[in-house]
C-alpha cells in the first residue's frame, strides 16, 4: 500500500492528520527551540507551545449559546485585511485560531447566571442546551489537536451593558442595556450597592444566600465544562467584574465578613469560589484571571496602612492563597474595576506585575496578556523568566496565524497545517 493521506483517529468527521501537530516545534530537541515553542504541562495537560489565546468577548451569543459565529471565530476564520497601500480591501480566507499554531484557545468570558452577563448577546453555561454548540467547537479544536479551555465568569455590578460597538454610537448616553432589549437593570449586583460610573446600572448588594446561589452556578456550570469536553477552565477574576469587585476596597463596602478594610473579609468570597471550582475541577488545569492593579489615583496602601485600592502588594497575597488551593496558572492583567482609571498604553504594560508574582511565587506558572504584538517581545519575557506563557488577543484578530509568523521571525521550524505547508516552506 502506498502513501496514505491518513486520518484524525477518532474525529467526527474526515480530518487530515497533522503528525506532529499544528504548532509543534519540529526540532524539539534542538538548542535554537525558542521558549515560545516549548511545551508546557499542567496537570497532565501538554499545551505544544506557549502562545495562548486570550478570551475575546465577542457580543454575538443567542441567549446565552454560541453560534456559529464562534465555530468561525475559533475554527474558520475570515476577516477583511486592507491594504496598507491601496483604498480597496481584499478577502482573505484563513483558518482560525484551532489550526493556526496556537498552544491553547480560552474562549470568551462565559457567564454562569443569566445576570451574570455583560450583554444581553453575551456567552453562557447556565443550562444544558448550552453545552451542545460549545462542544461542536471543542471537538474541532481537539481534532486539530489544540487545547481549548473556557472562561468562567459573573460580570457583577457591569451587567446588563450595551456590546462596545453599540455603546459606541451611544454619544455620551446610558450604557445600560434595558429590558427592551434584553437587559436586565433591575437585577445587577455587586458586593455593595456601588455603580461602577453613573453609565452603568445601579447594583443591589448580594445577600448571603445570592452568595451561596452564584458559587452553586460556577459548580453547576463546571459538570457542563467536562461534558462540553473542555482541557482547562478560567476563572474570571479581573477587569471590575464579580469577584474583582470583591477585592477592592473601591467597590467592596461590606461590612460583614466579606467587606470593609481588612485584606482576608475581601479575600474570602474570592478565594471561597475558586476553592469550591478547584473541588469540582480535580484533574485539569484551572487558571485564574487577576487585575493586579485597579490604576486608581495615589497609593495602594496610605501613611496610616489604609487599604485605598487593590495593588500588587494584595495581589500578591491573593495569588499565595490561590497557589495553596491549587491553581494552575495565574493570567495576569489589570484594570477595568475604577472608570477614572489612568493606564499606560504601552507594550507590556502588565508584565511587570507578572514578573513580581513569578518572582514571589516561582512554583506556579503565570501568564501575561496586554499589548504583546512582536514575536521577539513576547520571547524576551518568557527568556527573562517574567512569565511563562503569552496570551494574546487583538493581535490574534488581526492576524491569527502569528504563532507561525513568529516562528519565522525567530527562525524556528514549526509544523503548519498540511493544507497549508506550501505557504510556510
Amino acid at each position: 500500500m502506498g502513501p496514505r493521506n491518513a486520518p484524525v483517529p477518532g474525529a467526527y468527521q474526515y480530518f487530515p492528520l497533522n503528525d506532529p501537530s499544528i504548532g509543534t516545534a519540529l526540532e524539539p530537541q534542538s538548542e535554537n527551540v525558542p521558549e515560545l515553542f516549548k511545551p508546557l504541562k499542567l496537570k497532565d495537560i501538554v499545551f505544544k507551545n506557549k502562545i495562548f489565546v486570550s478570551p475575546m468577548c465577542q457580543y454575538s451569543s443567542d441567549n446565552g449559546h454560541a453560534t456559529d459565529w464562534h465555530f468561525v471565530h475559533i475554527g474558520v476564520g475570515y476577516f477583511f485585511a486592507v491594504h496598507a497601500e491601496a483604498s480597496y480591501s481584499t478577502l482573505l480566507d484563513l483558518q482560525g485560531f484551532a489550526t493556526r499554531g496556537a498552544g491553547a484557545i480560552c474562549m470568551e468570558a462565559t457567564a454562569v447566571v443569566p445576570e451574570g452577563r455583560i450583554s444581553p448577546e453575551d456567552a453562557g453555561l447556565w443550562t444544558d442546551s448550552q453545552i451542545a454548540p460549545l462542544k461542536r467547537i471543542v471537538d474541532f479544536s481537539h481534532a486539530h489537536d489544540t487545547k481549548i479551555g473556557v472562561q468562567l465568569a459573573h460580570a457583577g455590578r457591569k451587567a446588563s451593558t450595551q456590546a462596545p460597538w453599540v455603546r459606541a454610537q451611544s454619544l455620551g448616553q446610558s450604557h445600560v442595556a434595558t429590558e427592551d432589549v434584553g437587559g436586565w437593570p433591575s437585577e445587577v449586583y455587586g458586593p455593595s450597592d456601588i455603580p461602577f460610573s453613573d453609565m452603568f446600572p445601579n447594583p443591589k448588594a448580594l445577600t448571603v444566600d445570592g452568595l451561596a446561589a452564584i458559587e452553586k452556578a460556577f459548580i453547576d456550570s463546571i459538570a457542563r465544562c467536562e461534558q462540553a469536553g473542555f482541557d482547562f477552565i478560567e476563572i474570571h477574576g479581573a477587569h471590575g467584574y464579580l469577584l474583582h469587585s470583591f477585592l477592592s476596597p473601591l467597590s467592596n463596602t461590606r461590612s460583614d465578613e466579606y467587606g470593609g478594610q481588612p485584606l482576608e473579609n475581601r479575600l474570602r468570597y474570592f478565594l471561597r469560589v475558586v476553592k469550591s471550582c478547584r473541588r469540582a475541577w480535580p484533574d485539569k488545569p484551572l487558571f485564574v484571571r487577576i487585575s493586579a492593579t485597579d490604576w486608581a489615583e495615589g497609593p495602594e496602601r496610605d501613611d496610616q496602612g489604609i487599604w485605598r485600592q487593590w495593588g500588587i502588594e494584595q495581589s500578591t497575597v491573593l495569588v499565595g492563597k490561590l497557589k495553596e488551593i491549587g491553581v494552575d496558572l495565574i493570567d495576569c492583567s489589570s484594570g477595568g474595576l475604577w472608570a477614572q482609571q489612568k493606564i499606560p498604553y504601552v507594550p507590556g504594560a502588565h508584565v511587570p506585575f507578572a514578573e513580581a508574582l513569578k518572582r514571589a511565587h516561582p512554583d506556579i506558572a503565570v501568564g501575561v496578556v496586554g499589548l504583546i504584538t512582536e514575536p521577539s517581545q513576547a520571547e524576551s519575557y518568557l527568556q527573562d523568566g517574567k512569565a511563562d506563557v503569552i496570551l494574546l488577543g487583538r493581535a490574534l484578530l488581526r492576524n491569527p496565524h502569528w504563532p507561525l509568523l513568529a516562528a519565522q521571525e525567530l527562525n524556528a521550524k514549526v509544523k503548519p497545517a498540511n493544507q497549508y505547508e506550501r505557504a510556510w516552506v
